[in-house]
């Protein structure tokens, strides 16, 4: 039995995940990326003020090696500052020796299923439909060279959308002006204003993101103007489409597209319609008040189950 005498917050090393909860006197930020917290975590375990990070690295450190040469797991006891104490048992490799033993077929079928495991859990993961949202961000350089749309947007937004938002008005001097013969004429033109929306969870991938940026560049073509919201789990960011610029990803977290059809919901008179560019991955929301068009990328099936039209790229 090895006893490692650190004292910890609590009576026993706190179970489960670590959390930033976990380790109050670091003052961890949520949300945060991997080098934000390892670099938080090197800083504490340097100072060694932390005493919930001192037991667990105590308890890491007594792990390495722990064997009896045998297969045989070793135990750790850890003591807490109330008294109480706790066993941890050291991972048990007494199976290792089985395995090796086994012939070459019986391994190749254990592989094989563990590879089919692994794989299936991958694919559920990846898309997952969480409600956490994550604040990864990824940056897609501005598109100089436009393949040709997969949609006619130009005949779509014409036929589906019908009026527009705004009225501006334009000098020109090829339209005479009577009022003022030597002044240029004003030249009256509507602008549509629509609402894209884009799926940045974790389950679409990048190459995706880029086949929606893609079409959002023609849609902003037609002379239309284009309020782009990025949603995973949670809408992350929202604002005017610039296609001289790069385009900023927010999320990659969970997959929800609830916030989004709120956020129009409550603001449908703005805007000539919604187009939602996703793979299709998540529950369908509600009906919404205005009219949505469904737009999944040409890698994903389409969902059936949304409400409005629905059309895939090619």
């Amino acid at each position: 039995m090895i006893e490692i005498n650190q004292y910890i917050d609590k009576d026993l090393l706190p179970p489960g995940p670590q959390l930033p909860e976990t380790y109050p006197e670091l003052k961890l930020e949520p949300k945060k990326g991997t080098k934000y917290y390892y670099d938080k975590l090197m800083q504490g375990k340097k100072a060694g003020n932390c005493p919930n990070l001192n037991a667990m690295l105590a308890a890491s450190a007594m792990g390495i090696g722990m064997g009896d040469g045998k297969g045989k797991g070793k135990t750790v006891k850890v003591r807490g500052k109330g008294g109480g104490q706790m066993e941890v048992q050291l991972p048990d490799h007494s199976t290792w020796e089985e395995f090796d033993n086994l012939d070459e077929a019986t391994k190749k079928l254990i592989n094989s299923q563990t590879a089919h495991i692994l794989k299936e859990v991958s694919e559920q993961v990846q898309k997952s439909r969480g409600t956490v949202p994550s604040e990864m961000a990824e940056i897609l350089e501005r598109i100089t060279k436009l393949e040709p749309p997969k949609f006619n947007w130009k005949g779509y937004l014409r036929r589906f959308v019908g009026g527009s938002i705004k009225t501006f008005t334009k000098m020109s001097k090829s339209k005479p002006n009577f009022r003022f013969l030597d002044n240029p004429g004003l030249k009256h033109k509507e602008r549509r204003k629509i609402l894209v929306a884009i799926d940045t969870s974790g389950s679409v991938s990048t190459n995706e993101l880029k086949e929606f940026l893609g079409e959002i560049n023609h849609i902003s073509r037609t002379g239309t103007e284009v309020i782009i919201v990025q949603c995973d789990a949670a809408i992350s960011n929202i604002g005017k489409f610039n296609p001289k610029e790069d385009f900023k990803v927010h999320g990659r977290g969970g997959t929800s597209f609830h916030p989004v059809t709120d956020y129009y919901d409550a603001n449908f008179r703005k805007f000539n319609c919604l187009i939602y560019l996703t793979d299709g991955e998540a529950s369908a929301p509600h009906k919404c008040r205005g009219p949505v068009l469904w737009v999944h990328s040409s890698k994903s099936n389409i969902n059936e189950d949304l409400q409005g039209l629905k059309i895939k790229l090619n």
